[in-house]
């Protein structure tokens, strides 16, 4: 594959840890043959913008699987309270200037999704951070707590992240857009590095929404629209729910083949 070059060397992380709250090991679930791992990270080396791609985990278990697929992977501290963490300790002993902070449970994640986000910081260097938005199809998820909404300005940065629905829409105009939060992070490393000494705020508290924190602190995020449609895998109908796109896709590929 021939990589669009970019001005920057930019590095992907997939946080990777084993003990999942909700499902144990998702990480290593089996989808179509492959760990749900292997998908995202092959998935993301399709990306034109990366330069490299490393798992970063606390779990032997892990490694060894990432290892065995022949991706780069680095053991990390495992006390770490969030994936952001986990990324930041990765870029602290690499040289890459942007860093990309890529769910490791997204195994459709699009790889053009992730090069979409890359691009406002590899050209403008008062950009620290970036992210995806979605339009929001089915209207049940405006409602959904866990479906976070984003509304942005004339720029493209982000006012404001909620779990509630906004904007609101006072007259219930049907032409009036929301906006899903897609949850990939591309961050300039010095950002990165100084990000969990940044104060923790109310909103951050009341909402649990880990990138408020930029928000309340000064910062600015640039959010990225696109037409990836985010399909993580949080419990084990979810992953029924992938597997069977996959056999999908398989059988369609054979039948065109």
């Amino acid at each position: 594959m021939v990589r669009s070059r970019v001005p920057r060397k930019i590095l992907g992380v997939i946080p990777a840890r084993f003990h999942s709250t909700r499902f144990p090991g998702k990480v290593l679930a089996p989808i179509a043959s492959k760990t749900m791992l292997q998908h995202v990270y092959e998935r993301a080396s399709l990306s034109q913008y990366l330069t490299s791609t490393i798992i970063a985990t606390d779990d032997e278990r892990v490694y060894a699987a990432a290892r065995a697929f022949g991706a780069r992977v680095r053991m990390t501290r495992s006390d770490h309270a969030s994936g952001t963490d986990r990324a930041a300790e990765i870029a602290s002993a690499e040289t890459a200037e942007i860093i990309v902070n890529i769910q490791g449970d997204e195994p459709l994640i699009d790889p053009a999704a992730i090069d979409a986000a890359i691009l406002p910081l590899a050209h403008e260097d008062d950009i620290v951070m970036a992210t995806l938005k979605k339009r929001i199809e089915d209207p049940r998820e405006i409602t959904d707590p866990n479906v976070v909404k984003v509304v942005t300005n004339h720029a493209g940065d982000a006012i404001y992240f909620s779990r509630c629905p906004i904007p609101y829409d006072r007259d219930r105009s049907a032409a009036t857009p929301y906006f899903k939060h897609i949850g990939l992070y591309v961050y300039q490393r010095d950002f990165l590095l100084n990000y969990s000494a940044l104060p923790v705020g109310r909103l951050e508290e009341a909402e649990r929404l880990e990138q408020l924190r930029a928000l309340e602190n000064g910062f600015s995020i640039r959010v990225v629209e696109t037409e990836y449609e985010s399909l993580g895998v949080d419990t084990p109908e979810d992953l029924q729910r992938v597997s069977q796109l996959f056999e999908a896709s398989i059988l369609e590929g054979t039948k065109h083949g």
